[in-house]
């Protein structure tokens, strides 16, 4: 069992911190599947994670609606609702597009200059998978972070947590998830070019077309 542990402020993460982003990976690429147990003694063991870090990184999983707690039955992984796929991406165009546009308006330069990194990685994605979805991930979560608005990058992530296990659910039946993915490169021109109507336009689009295909892969 493996996870992609990220973190965006370019130091070692805490203990908690690392605890969270092992755990929260592992249920976004379904390494543990919706409806499995969270179980702390085997999990902190093979991840090499401390008891109390990781009691913090449930909590933190449970107040996204990642795990659910049972008294007396456990912690699991939370089910699937296809149906909200829907509501998700309702909160998702608003709020993609507004931080899409603040982006544009408030990035540093240093901050241009990763997200131009990030354009050349969208434009040669090829078929696998986990690059695919790693890139789509960072794109994300850089951008959130070029709001400068941490309630934005907060609530955004968790909803992008969200949408990014369904799409690790339904990946095989979606059609041309690359060219999904690249469509990142224009978004990403608009930003670093501080181009915010444009910007703001493109990510909406880019949830739209994002619902539609999963619309249609159920």
């Amino acid at each position: 069992m493996s996870a992609a542990v990220n973190s965006r402020s370019g130091e070692q993460p805490s203990q908690a911190e690392r605890a969270y982003l092992t755990l929260r990976d592992l249920i976004l690429t379904l390494q543990l599947p919706p409806g499995a147990p969270v179980q702390e003694e085997p999990l902190s063991g093979e991840l090499g994670i401390g008891r109390t870090p990781f009691r913090e990184a449930i909590k933190r999983l449970e107040a996204e609606s990642l795990v659910a707690i049972y008294p007396r039955r456990g912690t699991f992984v939370t089910e699937v609702n296809i149906t909200d796929h829907a509501l998700i991406a309702d909160v998702r165009r608003r709020l993609e597009g507004h931080a899409a546009r603040r982006a544009a308006e408030r990035a540093t330069d240093a901050e241009r200059s990763e997200l131009d990194e990030l354009r050349t990685l969208t434009e040669d994605l090829g078929n696998d998978q986990s690059v695919i979805m790693d890139v789509d991930a960072r794109v994300h979560r850089t951008i959130y972070h070029c709001t400068h608005n941490r309630y934005l990058e907060g609530t955004l992530g968790q909803y992008y947590n969200l949408a990014l296990r369904i799409w690790h659910l339904f990946f095989d039946r979606l059609p041309n998830v690359s060219d999904h993915v690249a469509e990142h490169s224009e978004l990403l021109k608009a930003i670093i070019a501080a181009d915010a109507d444009g910007a703001d336009r493109i990510a909406v689009a880019h949830v739209d077309d994002f619902e539609q295909s999963i619309r249609q892969a159920i």
